[in-house]
């Protein structure tokens, strides 16, 4: 299956909609769209996974590898997803420890202190 990969602006914030699967063979181009947000300037960066129907430890990685980037910006970074195979995966690797994880754009919005009334 391929990547759908959509970005669209809410105040500050950037969100990213991405649908299909993330593998080894997709994961690239979701990392390459996610350097180009940050490197163009986003900082309040929101992943939407509510149509990702696959992901593997490749993805988790690429995940992994913005918020890193985030980081010394000060910018802040956080996934939607409430499908229950997704999260499960979160759960074993423990990366929903790692991760701040919302049911929806607007909660991940609401939840950012750094991205309201600065």
């Amino acid at each position: 299956m391929d990547l759908s990969l959509t970005t669209r602006t809410i105040g500050e914030h950037t969100v990213l909609e991405v649908g299909g699967e993330v593998d080894v063979y997709t994961a690239p181009r979701l990392r390459e769209r996610l350097v180009e947000l940050i490197d163009g300037g986003a900082r309040r960066i929101i992943v939407d996974l509510g149509r990702v129907d696959f992901l593997d430890s490749t993805g988790l990685g690429v995940l992994v590898g913005a918020l890193k980037r985030l980081r010394p910006v000060n910018g802040s970074f956080g996934l939607i997803c409430d499908k229950e195979p997704l999260l499960k995966i979160f759960r074993i690797t423990a990366l929903d420890q790692v991760f701040p994880i919302y049911a929806t754009v607007d909660a991940a919005i609401s939840a950012d202190p750094s991205g309201s009334g600065e």
